[in-house]
């Protein structure tokens, strides 16, 4: 107890984002909490896009999900990817800001309630060995990670491979984008027993078109699973 009194004198609560002093550790200050673009509206339910007008009752589609159904089956997303959403996932990203994941993983979580079941496998969208090697670490396993552990279900860290070093998908077309992720991924064959059966909830950090969690998506039909859903920390207003 004296430990931490020191350490909290010593290094007081701050924001995530603009580092101002807070009541409480891996929180948002008022201010920054107001700026979070939360997605609390009408969404699609196939890929979590933001729909004009209110929300109904039964599951409402965007025109792109309604034209081109979704190989998985439903998708969440507590934010837009934009201000201080679009700051913290890049901080968390490419800034080694790691200590992210867990307040992250807590506002995945508040969307994703009716995604995950006893019989759920989280599974996070993995990242080529090389460009592992040069971060460090896979956001969107660290994420995963904390979401299974307050879910309290199964974690497959290694159940999916990225099988092709595909290049940056910025500034591509959503058919160029599925066209370069269309079978760079695939389920580890030791780990094709896990997914058999199972209800797979994928992981990411950003959703933009959806073309790298459809590729994974069907790798793990491939595999065998029963179900797949999708959820990301930061959905992208996608404008085809």
């Amino acid at each position: 107890m004296i430990l931490q009194s020191a350490m909290r004198i010593l290094y007081p609560p701050a924001c995530l984002s603009c580092r101002n002093p807070t009541t409480e550790d891996f929180a948002l200050c008022g201010s920054c909490w107001k700026d979070l673009p939360l997605l609390s509206g009408a969404c699609c339910d196939a890929c979590a896009a933001p729909l004009v007008g209110e929300a109904s009752k039964g599951p409402m589609f965007c025109d792109i999900c309604l034209n081109a159904p979704r190989p998985w089956g439903r998708a969440r997303a507590p934010l837009l990817y934009q201000g201080t959403a679009r700051r913290l996932v890049l901080g968390f990203k490419h800034g080694d800001r790691q200590e992210l994941a867990r307040p992250m993983a807590r506002w995945i979580k508040g969307v994703a309630g009716d995604l995950i079941s006893p019989r759920t496998l989280i599974v996070p969208v993995p990242l080529h060995r090389f460009r592992y090697l040069k971060r460090r670490y896979n956001q969107a396993a660290l994420l995963s990670g904390m979401l299974a552990e307050l879910s309290c279900v199964e974690h497959g860290p290694d159940v999916l491979r990225r099988i092709k070093n595909t290049p940056p998908q910025e500034g591509m077309t959503r058919t160029e984008r599925a066209h370069t992720q269309s079978g760079a991924f695939d389920v580890h064959p030791s780990r094709i027993s896990l997914l058999k059966g199972r209800d797979i909830l994928l992981v990411d950090d950003v959703m933009t078109s959806g073309a790298t969690l459809a590729a994974c998506s069907e790798a793990c039909f491939d595999a065998g699973a029963a179900t797949v859903n999708v959820v990301v920390l930061a959905r992208v207003a996608w404008n085809p």
